[in-house]
């Protein structure tokens, strides 16, 4: 198990919510608007990044308090976990680790969360942005130098798409040097992106076909790997990019390929029932991985409601097999009977939890 002692207040539609006796799986049932998904992504939270619904920080706090929020939770072992917005800096999100103030981005040191939503369903309809999102979200869970990485190269990709849309021509000695940030923070964004695919790659390949749709993953770079090579690539294609106002080569290019085994179909091309098949099981890997490094926590919201029995069945069997620390979303008890008696299950009602077992 990874938390224990979880403490939501004037989160959302949760003035003062507190789990406690938590188990491996972990169930939050109740009507739809209860608060269950309120719950994972507060939990979602003890992470770097922006949560499950990647919301703004003015959409946390609860209308019934001050103006702030936390969320903070025990692992197993002792060490304290906090985070939230206080009332007079609404604008900033602060962590702490054991009592004291930390970055965000600690928070990572400690504990690793991966998540499964119903707006994930369309990842593979979506453009390519949200499966590189996708992809650095599921690298930052395993490397959390990731983010700064990341910022980095957004930052001097912003600047030069900036001179370069400027009407006078842009100094190439400025030029030479926003290239040579670019390049070195992208070539580290691009190797940590390719890591995770091969990474993910090989562990689907252990799997069956079925009950779930195995994935084949491609990553596809938008330029060279090799800060060298994409800084020389950068300063070659200036005339075009001028032309297009834009930088058409680099990282922020890049895509996420997706087969399903078996068929050799893309996965946009594959039916809904599929694609969450395919989605499904690319979690599971990454939730493997995650084991593999710090205590993880793997969140899935209503994921039972679109399986069947069998592929529901399965799915128990593997997250039972992992180490991962596993909540659970539904809106009836039925679907997870397979789990009920080994699961802590709690009762959500507008912003209140009450244990059933």
């Amino acid at each position: 198990m990874a938390l224990d002692r979880i403490t939501l207040t004037h989160f959302r539609n949760h003035p003062a919510t507190r789990l406690e006796e938590t188990a491996q799986f972990n169930l939050l049932v109740g009507e739809n608007g209860a608060g269950k998904t309120n719950v994972l992504e507060a939990l979602s939270l003890l992470a770097p990044g922006r949560g499950l619904r990647r919301a703004a920080l003015t959409e946390l706090p609860g209308h019934s308090g001050d103006g702030g929020c936390a969320v903070s939770a025990e692992l197993v072992g002792g060490t304290s976990l906090g985070t939230g917005i206080r009332p007079d800096r609404p604008g900033r999100r602060v962590a702490r680790a054991n009592g004291a103030e930390i970055a965000a981005l600690g928070l990572s040191e400690w504990l690793s969360i991966g998540w499964l939503t119903p707006a994930m369903d369309r990842l593979f309809s979506e453009g390519a942005g949200a499966r590189r999102r996708f992809l650095d979200r599921l690298v930052l869970a395993l490397e959390p130098g990731h983010a700064r990485n990341a910022a980095r190269m957004e930052s001097a990709l912003r600047e030069r798409n900036r001179l370069l849309a400027e009407p006078a021509e842009p100094d190439p000695a400025w030029l030479d040097a926003l290239e040579g940030q670019l390049a070195e923070a992208g070539a580290l964004v691009a190797q940590a992106r390719a890591r995770l695919v091969a990474a993910l790659a090989e562990r689907l390949a252990l799997l069956p076909e079925a009950p779930f749709a195995r994935p084949e993953l491609a990553y596809q770079p938008g330029g060279p790997l090799e800060a060298e090579a994409l800084a020389v690539e950068l300063r070659a294609t200036r005339r075009r990019d001028r032309g297009a106002g834009r930088t058409l080569t680099g990282p922020h290019r890049d895509e996420l390929g997706v087969v399903m085994a078996g068929k050799g179909q893309p996965a946009a091309a594959c039916s809904t029932g599929e694609q969450k098949a395919l989605l499904i099981a690319i979690t599971l890997a990454h939730a493997d991985l995650l084991e593999d490094s710090r205590p993880a926590l793997l969140l899935l919201d209503e994921v039972a409601a679109h399986l069947d029995p069998l592929r529901r069945a399965a799915l128990f069997d593997r997250l039972r097999a992992g180490r991962a620390q596993v909540w659970l979303t539904g809106t009836e008890l039925p679907p997870f009977e397979a789990i009920a008696a080994e699961a802590a299950v709690w009762r959500v009602r507008d912003g209140s939890v009450e244990r059933l077992t």
